[in-house]
């Protein structure tokens, strides 16, 4: 006896199978991470190293090339980029896709301390920060005030609203964009220190003897023991203008008579600019392994708390959230999925004619469905478009069991076997035919899964999703689909009225497409010319058609990248980008636009680059697309003569890749005039072309710069 005729005769045994698929797939439909695409372990490291007033060329020679050298001896580094500007050396590291991140960061910290004693007395530890994924925020706030300064608020979101964010499990930080972290400031007065014969080097060494943090422990008695805390730290305004700076007899110099002292902000080289007011953003980035729309939703909860306690004066609002478009393309994925199947079943009544038969197919397709939910979860993937589109893919091939399976038994049937008869009959028959056709489907997609690099990370979800539930289809037609084919097909079933005359509607098709075919053959050598024809063609076809790895996607998000004279201030900046915000506000479907000043403080952008974000309506609110609204956009931007903009859309696809479509780097031995004019000719050669909107070279030679020469005999004569 066939071991699968079991299930026929013991239907409470065919209908556990199903009810343990269905449950598994339930279950893992509940705790699968939902996010837009699947996860890519693409991470970049940065090394940030400071050198306060070295300029450009110094940082280059003596801080950011010995650290290259270095670093790129490290494993899993597919690139190595860096800037040099005044004071600052930063150096990003795109890994491998796929590497470990933890074992490059600790190959690169060991690098670093290997030429340390090599670098500059003067220059500071380096600042190694990893991020995952995109740079881009899952979500970003706005906080202004018209009546706080931007350090004050600054200072209010890192004590009290950053440290609540990052408590919201998934977040993996809530950076402060734009901050003005509140330092003393002392703005020293070159007449009055000469006058005094004070240097700047004198007043450093004075904060530095009179404000530090001292430990002094305790006493220790017979009977008793108290702890010691010794004020040796300055804390106010006051107490710095009060610092002796020198004592000669009876006269005293205190900082107050050569300096400014005033509460201000530690560095004035960035700003924030939205709606014309005071503001600081805050962006919650969210953990790559994390749920995405579950993590958003936390924050979301928070927030009502977070507003309310807000000090008087400053307000708070959501200015982007990208989960509303994730959510709406997994929405319509989903709509798409349920329709397909309501269409598939549809369609299978109107071919078999009959609910019961329907009914086979129709349960196994849906639980099929469901419990390929499982394999995902036992291989670790997630509920993603390309995951759902796979689901969608599988329809085509799941309800093909179902229908083989009925359609088998009703022949039989028909033929005089009793329904438990032709079950048993259709699994003798069909089991090798079943097997070989989940088979088949494995193999097509099987390589897909074996594929490397960005694709082969997307689309291996893709192409395994299809297979598990190819393979959990053939799972149900070996074991539920015999069982319902035993218990509600019926010997003597009448086809209905509207099947009868679909019946006719598709005799008729057929009657019609015989006589079609006749011709054709008549005809022979005509079809054979028109197919040659078709196939010749399509090797033009492919080559014209454009090519993308991904279709632009409308998520409501710009990026604006701008640059202005490398000599501007930031104050100059600011009025530029003011500029640029009255032109991209003016655009019919922007709603908000805010532009980070200096590049936001600790990228090394300098004062002169600015980025900004444009946030545009609701969907079902404006007419144009993304992708219209960016041309015009950017048509705006090129009006705004102080600035070179580039507006761009943000990556479809995780792991693509930052900025414009289109980068290459120029890479030579020789010296950088050398790399520069090469850089210069190719700029020239894509402007004659005219298939570009916007064109641009990081490396200039436009950069101000005011020399010392320091005459050593007459600096020895003065003893300086």
């Amino acid at each position: 006896m066939n071991v699968l005729d079991r299930f026929i005769e013991r239907p409470v045994l065919a209908t556990v199978v199903g009810l343990v698929i269905l449950l598994l797939g339930v279950q893992a439909m509940n705790s699968l991470t939902v996010r837009q695409y699947p996860e890519t372990t693409s991470t970049t490291i940065r090394i940030v190293t400071p050198y306060i007033g070295a300029n450009a060329e110094l940082v280059q020679g003596f801080i950011t090339t010995p650290l290259e050298q270095t670093i790129a001896t490290a494993e899993g580094i597919e690139y190595l980029e860096s800037s040099s500007t005044l004071g600052t050396s930063t150096i990003t590291a795109r890994l491998e896709l796929g590497y470990d991140p933890n074992a490059a960061v600790a190959e690169i910290l060991t690098k670093i301390q290997q030429v340390r004693n090599r670098l500059p007395e003067g220059s500071e530890d380096s600042i190694v920060t990893i991020s995952r994924g995109s740079d881009q925020a899952a979500m970003y706030m706005a906080f202004f005030s018209e009546v706080l300064k931007a350090s004050e608020i600054t200072d209010y979101l890192t004590r009290a609203v950053r440290p609540r964010l990052e408590t919201v499990p998934g977040v993996q930080q809530a950076q402060v964009i734009g901050a003005q972290n509140i330092a003393m400031r002392l703005w020293l007065d070159p007449g009055k220190m000469a006058s005094l014969k004070v240097t700047p080097s004198e007043v450093r060494r004075s904060i530095a003897e009179s404000n530090f943090l001292s430990a002094v422990g305790e006493t220790k008695g017979p009977l008793i023991s108290i702890p010691l805390k010794a004020d040796t730290n300055l804390r106010s305004v006051e107490a710095f203008e009060n610092l002796v700076i020198r004592e000669a007899g009876d006269t005293i110099i205190r900082l107050r008579d050569i300096a400014k002292v005033k509460l201000g902000a530690e560095s004035y080289d960035s700003s924030v600019i939205f709606e014309g007011k005071n503001v600081a953003f805050i962006g919650v980035q969210v953990a790559p392994e994390a749920n995405l729309l579950d993590t958003i939703a936390g924050v979301r909860q928070l927030i009502p708390q977070v507003k309310d306690q807000l000090p008087a004066g400053l307000e708070g609002i959501v200015v982007y959230d990208s989960t509303e478009a994730v959510q709406a393309s997994i929405d319509e994925v989903i709509r798409s999925l349920i329709e397909a199947l309501f269409i598939v079943t549809v369609v299978i009544y109107l071919f078999l004619g009959a609910l019961r038969s329907a009914l086979v197919p129709g349960i196994a397709m849906p639980l099929a469905i469901i419990g390929a939910f499982f394999l995902m979860q036992m291989l670790g993937y997630s509920v993603n478009l390309l995951t759902l589109l796979a689901l969608i893919l599988a329809i085509g091939t799941v309800v093909d069991d179902g229908i083989v399976m009925v359609e088998n038994a009703t022949r039989h049937i028909e033929e005089g076997a009793t329904p438990e008869e032709a079950a048993k009959k259709t699994v003798r028959e069909l089991t090798g035919s079943i097997i070989a056709m989940n088979l088949v489907v494995v193999a097509v997609f099987a390589p897909v899964g074996l594929m490397g690099g960005l694709t082969g990370s997307l689309f291996t979800e893709f192409a395994y999703t299809v297979a598990g539930a190819t393979l959990i289809s053939g799972i149900l037609a070996l074991t539920v689909s015999p069982m319902m084919c035993a218990h509600l097909l019926k010997t003597g079933m009448q086809k209905r009225w509207l099947a009868r005359k679909v019946d006719q509607g598709f005799q008729a098709l057929s009657r019609g497409y015989g006589k079609t075919l006749g011709l054709a053959l008549d005809a022979r050598w005509i079809i054979l010319a028109a197919g040659m024809c078709i196939l010749v063609s399509l090797y033009f076809l492919f080559n014209a058609a454009n090519k993308e790895l991904s279709p632009p996607e409308d998520e409501g998000f710009l990026i604006v990248s701008a640059n202005a004279d490398p000599n501007i201030s930031i104050d100059h900046l600011e009025r530029w980008t003011a500029v640029l915000e009255e032109r991209v506000s003016q655009v019919e479907g922007v709603q908000y636009f805010f532009a980070v000043n200096g590049g936001g403080g600790d990228t090394g952008g300098g004062s002169s680059s600015a980025f900004g974000g444009v946030i545009l309506e609701d969907w079902e609110q404006r007419a144009p697309t993304q992708m219209e609204l960016q041309q015009k956009i950017q048509m705006s931007a090129a009006q705004v003569a102080g600035l070179e903009a580039v507006v761009i859309a943000p990556p479809t696809l995780p792991g693509a890749g930052e900025g414009p479509p289109l980068q290459f780097v120029i890479s030579s031995i020789d010296e950088p005039r050398v790399v520069y004019e090469t850089s210069q000719t190719i700029l020239k050669k894509t402007r004659e072309s005219g298939l570009f909107t916007f064109i641009q070279s990081d490396f200039k030679f436009d950069k101000l710069e005011q020399r010392i020469k320091i005459d050593r005999d007459k600096a020895a004569a003065l003893g300086i």
